[in-house]
């Protein structure tokens, strides 16, 4: 019989009475147990050898006596003592333990089949829960891994899977840290690893890439000329207020053409001193004319 008293949500206190079920052993088990006991004293010191047993700093050891749970929890780390012929234990390891999830074959939600793997990281939380509520609980990590990492894909887009995998990563392993609590797994960190697509989807995407480029560059070139052209126009406007102007832009051709290595070199004439042989041929013609 346990009591005690009880706050309420109105801030009182009321009263509470709990029956517990006394765990009494059977009178086979005391007998086995006396006999264990003897059994260890008749044999010492030899007996101590197979009693007191040793785990390491990252391990825990749940013992079993005469298949019940021992009270107390896991023994660890140091030294702990068992009886002989009734005790039987487990090391459990605490430390991180990874696993690859074999490459994962699933349909997106935009119907496109990729092949997605991934690695986890976990560790043992509650040693008891591990042994006892499992059978093996590293084998069951895996395959509910496996599991988890396709049901994720299938409500993803292949944009999303492609360029969020952190996304991903997190929701497999809060998804994972959930249903491994009861077993005492903690899931620290899941990573997706690679992401395949079949040759054809990578064919299209390549092209579409390559495509998207192109026009890029089009549109990037467009703009130059256009900005080009708008320059000239500028630049010949500024000639034509001053004739100057065009007289020292021929002479700068000229100075480029003298600083190349050419063989020939052809000289352009200014067109106002063409302009000034033209007219005085056409009045000689006329000329002519009249006399005749």
């Amino acid at each position: 019989m346990k009591a005690g008293l009880h706050r309420t949500d109105s801030g009182g206190f009321e009263c509470f009475f709990e029956y517990q079920k006394p765990s009494s052993m059977s009178f086979i088990e005391v007998v086995v147990t006396i006999g264990s006991v003897l059994l260890l004293l008749v044999t010492l010191p030899f007996s101590l050898f197979w009693c007191f047993k040793v785990v390491q700093e990252y391990e825990r050891a749940v013992i079993f006596r005469l298949g019940r749970l021992r009270k107390g929890g896991a023994r660890g780390p140091g030294i702990f003592f068992v009886l002989p012929c009734l005790d039987s234990y487990c090391k459990v390891d605490l430390r991180t333990v990874s696993f690859d999830v074999p490459p994962q074959e699933a349909l997106t939600k935009d119907s496109v089949t990729v092949t997605v793997d991934a690695v986890v990281y976990y560790r043992i939380q509650d040693p008891l829960n591990a042994v006892v509520k499992v059978t093996n609980y590293s084998n069951s990590t895996r395959l509910l891994a496996m599991t988890t990492l396709r049901n994720i894909l299938g409500t993803r887009n292949l944009a999303e899977i492609l360029s969020d995998r952190e996304a991903i990563s997190q929701a497999m392993q809060t998804s994972l840290d959930v249903a491994t609590d009861p077993w005492g797994v903690k899931v620290e960190r899941v990573e997706i690893k690679d992401v395949s697509l079949p040759q054809q989807l990578q064919r299209a995407m390549a092209a579409e890439a390559e495509a998207s480029r192109e026009a890029r560059a089009k549109v990037i070139a467009a703009e130059g000329e256009m900005k080009a052209s708008r320059a000239l126009k500028e630049a010949s406007d500024v000639i034509n207020e001053s004739p100057v102007a065009l007289q020292l832009r021929y002479l700068q051709t000229l100075n480029n053409i003298s600083a190349e290595k050419n063989s020939t070199i052809i000289f352009p004439l200014p067109i106002d001193l063409i302009s000034y042989f033209l007219d005085k041929g056409v009045k000689e013609e006329k000329n002519s004319h009249f006399v005749l």
